[in-house]
């Protein structure tokens, strides 16, 4: 079995210690961290996704998994910041103003790092002004809303509708998830996507910036 797939195994397994020695034994190997990333991170949370899917992985798994995949990006992302390595895109996330649920978001959030994807987390309870800004000063690719509660989730229209008026919402691609929403609801605020979970949210992610 090559080091690859012992960290993508470790990852799926959730064995963050395990995950990280092996990560530096990568690193002792000349190995570059790209294909660390790639093909030894990734690769372990790409399985974690379809497990998810397929509902052989639940949340308290996929978190386990996630924080393993974690370990190893903490060790490579000073190294994949030296070499340049494009990140596939970025994304600015959160749980929307009055909101204090974060779990969804935070998954949904730790599944596109393991994806691929350099993730800004703006928590929960987060304003119209907080997004606007960070849109302003991250550039993201993507803007990703949740909400748990319906008396929450009309916030998000008002979040599009700054987006329009401080003259960002062409250069963003916005999606929204949360267990109230659905797809006419996200068309409704003309949102760019909805994800009804967090393997759903990857797909959407990469249909988006295709």
């Amino acid at each position: 079995m090559s080091i690859f797939e012992r960290i993508a195994e470790q990852v799926v397994a959730g064995q963050a210690g395990e995950v990280k020695v092996l990560v530096d034994q990568a690193l002792s190997e000349n190995i570059s961290a790209e294909d660390i990333l790639n093909k030894g991170l990734v690769a372990g949370m790409n399985v974690v996704s379809e497990k998810f899917k397929n509902n052989e992985f639940f949340i308290p798994e996929v978190l386990v998994s996630a924080r393993a995949m974690t370990a190893g990006l903490d060790v490579l992302n000073p190294l994949l910041a030296a070499a340049n390595v494009k990140a596939k895109g970025k994304v600015v996330i959160g749980t929307v103003k009055g909101d204090l649920h974060d779990i969804g978001k935070n998954i949904v959030g730790m599944m596109l790092q393991g994806a691929g994807y350099r993730i800004v987390d703006l928590g929960a309870d987060v304003s119209k002004e907080k997004v606007i800004e960070s849109a302003q000063k991250e550039n993201p690719d993507i803007l990703g809303m949740s909400a748990l509660l319906t008396t929450t989730m009309v916030y998000m229209k008002e979040v599009i509708q700054g987006l329009k008026e401080a003259g960002l919402r062409d250069n963003v691609k916005v999606i929204v998830g949360g267990a109230p929403l659905t797809q006419a609801y996200a068309d409704k605020i003309e949102a760019d996507g909805y994800a009804a979970d967090a393997a759903s949210a990857i797909d959407l992610a990469e249909g988006l910036l295709d």
